[in-house]
């Protein structure tokens, strides 16, 4: 019997995870499947894959598989006395027969009836990945969007041509930067009976130009004057659900983060995202006669310093200069 190295007809290391497994074979599958593949040894390099697959997929297929140990593709071989004990196969000849047809005998199949159907087998439509472009707003309220798929078809008499798909889509509330939505069967066709492929959308979210999103939560930057500032205020400001009133506590210092909970991006059942205002204290860019005198008075009246955890450092420097 020849030995076939089943992980280097997919392309896996032989420590591969089942899922690993499974997305080489779809790859592969759709590369030479005989009404897709123009490589002329297409439709053998199928049969191939297609016998690689339908064993390491299995657990206990694979597991035999394993047991056989290593040789060099193509390299006669015979599995040792105790293998078809262990593997269900006692008394079973391994005389006239190939790797496939004994691994068939393993699954249940008739021998000799793996390569006859290998041909026609079964395999799932691929997948396909988009990307969804929406609004700040939209996600806050949830919306449907149309996409374009150019994917493959195939005529009547097996040729496989370009067709675009239009699908439209629903991205549910709380839609967030980077998530992506499972949409099961809306991807490729499966051949012979397959199931159809899935299709993921990822969503990007449009930059906005009020808020910073991170997550579910926002950030806005939320401007004052000084006296709001010193005396507190009452201040309107936008969210996604509406406008709401928030409240500055006298002595708010500029960099302070106010929180507006459960304004952000909702979540999924209950619960959202927080809003926070970044205050800014913006002074007025030209002042009047009035408010300048009001200025010079507080200046004269004021014992506040914000430096003057500098004026160490500033005795140093003139001692030393």
């Amino acid at each position: 019997m020849k030995y076939e190295d089943y992980y280097a007809t997919l392309g896996v290391e032989r420590d591969a995870s089942e899922a690993d497994i499974k997305k080489a074979y779809r790859k592969l599958a759709h590369k030479y499947h005989p009404d897709v593949s123009k490589d002329p040894e297409g439709e053998e390099k199928f049969k191939k894959v297609a016998e690689a697959y339908k064993t390491l997929k299995d657990p206990k297929l694979r597991a035999a598989y394993d047991q056989l140990g290593r040789h060099q593709p193509g390299e006669e071989f015979q599995p040792r006395a105790d293998w078809g004990e262990q593997f269900g196969q006692s008394g079973f000849s391994f005389d006239d027969v190939d790797l496939a047809d004994l691994f068939a005998g393993l699954g249940g199949s008739r021998r000799g009836a793996g390569r006859a159907s290998r041909a026609s087998m079964a395999f799932p439509g691929q997948d396909y990945e988009v990307t969804a472009t929406i609004s700040l707003e939209d996600a806050y309220r949830g919306t449907s969007v149309r996409l374009s798929l150019g994917v493959p078809e195939y005529t009547e008499d097996g040729a496989v041509q370009r067709a675009e798909r239009n699908l439209d889509v629903r991205i549910p509330r709380g839609a967030i930067d980077g998530q992506k939505l499972r949409l099961a069967g809306q991807g490729g066709k499966g051949v012979n009976g397959g199931a159809d492929g899935d299709l993921y959308v990822t969503i990007i979210l449009r930059p906005h130009p009020l808020y910073r999103v991170t997550g579910r939560d926002l950030y806005f930057d939320l401007p004052i004057t000084p006296w709001e500032a010193a005396l507190g205020a009452e201040i309107e400001v936008p969210t996604l659900g509406g406008v709401v009133r928030l409240k500055v506590a006298a002595g708010t210092q500029s960099g302070r983060k106010l929180r507006l909970a459960g304004r952000g991006l909702p979540a999924t059942g209950d619960g959202a995202g927080d809003l926070y205002a970044m205050v800014q204290i913006a002074m007025p860019p030209k002042l009047t006669e009035r408010e300048l005198a009001l200025y010079k008075d507080l200046a004269k009246i004021s014992e506040f310093n914000p430096r003057s955890h500098l004026q160490q450092e500033i005795e140093h420097a003139s001692r030393t200069h």
